[in-house]
């Protein structure tokens, strides 16, 4: 993924979202925050049973590109991420990672994948109405989730991507053992995607290359979300930053140690959505276009940046105080978004 992947805002292929099906997500996206959702859960409601939207809610799906003739799009996958779920499988061999806060303070994964496809990614669980505007960076992607709260799946059925669920994709999606439901469903990626796009697909702004001037020596880096936490240790022998969740050591389930190259603390709002879950806690919103600060963790330092996001089609840059353009580490990277204070 060397030099600028997906910094030239002007070759980017966005033809494919026309006009009329961006109004269209819009007006779905006012009219979805008008009321209060459904008290109803995740649509896998933990015994193994897959819902979408409730009767008379759905909303057929808009017509997609063809991924034969324009080729392959990146991979989007909702992974769970409390303790239950975890080790994890298959995140390893994401290109990013991106963590959001979902209710009561807990944390979710969302798993991009341009360049590789591991056998299996998981646990997979339920969308949330953030990770439409995230996605809006990427050419049509395909979302990979268990379902979503029964009045939210109007408008994943009509944004700009291809929604698949385990209703939709049966084939791709297959229990586990080792873990209860609802953390055991995975997924088989190459069964959604058979081609990856590569990294030229990964539109969200992000550069690769030498560090930035500057900078302090950081060793250990932590982010709390009310009900979760994550911490980056500096590795020198692996040139890796290893993660640990709620301050355990977070491995894979074939033993291997997260360890991304790079991690960007972005410091975003986080609001109320007009959804719920089933016990009426509500589910928290990232709002991750705009503008504001970030601490970048690469190379055993820090450098405190700023980042912007001028609409939600675009990638996300990150700038030095004087303006220029921050690189990061070669492989994967992590996007942490922490509340701004």
């Amino acid at each position: 993924m060397a030099g600028m992947v997906g910094t030239e805002r002007g070759a980017r292929t966005r033809r494919v979202r026309t006009a009329a099906a961006l109004l269209t997500a819009t007006g779905l996206f006012a009219a979805g925050c008008t009321g209060h959702g459904s008290p109803r859960g995740p649509a896998d409601d933990g015994r193994g049973q897959f819902r979408t939207a409730q009767p008379g809610t759905s909303a057929p799906d808009t017509p997609k590109r063809s991924k034969e003739a324009d080729g392959p799009s990146v991979l989007a996958v909702k992974i769970d991420n409390v303790g239950a779920a975890r080790p994890q499988t298959g995140i390893d061999s994401a290109d990013v990672v991106y963590a959001e806060q979902v209710e009561g303070g807990l944390s979710r994964l969302m798993a991009v994948y341009a360049t590789k496809l591991p056998k299996a990614v998981g646990p997979v669980r339920s969308a949330r109405e953030s990770d439409l505007e995230l996605l809006r960076q990427f050419d049509d992607p395909t979302l990979a989730f268990s379902g979503a709260q029964g009045k939210l799946m109007p408008l994943i059925n009509r944004a700009p991507l291809a929604a698949r669920t385990p209703e939709k994709a049966s084939g791709a999606y297959f229990r586990g053992a080792g873990k209860v439901s609802p953390h055991n469903l995975y997924l088989r990626p190459k069964r959604l995607v058979p081609a990856t796009p590569g990294a030229a697909a990964l539109t969200n702004g992000f550069r690769y290359g030498p560090a930035p001037a500057g900078g302090t020596a950081d060793t250990s880096e932590t982010v709390r979300f009310p009900a979760a936490r994550f911490t980056f240790t500096w590795s020198p022998s692996r040139q890796r930053w290893l993660v640990s969740m709620d301050g355990a050591p977070d491995v894979t389930a074939d033993g291997k140690r997260l360890a991304p190259a790079t991690v960007v603390v972005q410091y975003v709002k986080v609001r109320k959505s007009a959804f719920h879950d089933f016990l009426g806690n509500n589910t928290p919103y990232t709002v991750t276009v705009g503008s504001g600060r970030a601490k970048v963790l690469r190379d055993g330092r820090a450098y405190d940046v700023n980042w912007k996001r001028a609409k939600a089609a675009d990638g996300t840059e990150f700038t030095t105080k004087d303006g220029s353009p921050v690189n990061f580490a070669e492989g994967q990277v992590w996007v942490v978004f922490a509340k701004a204070t």
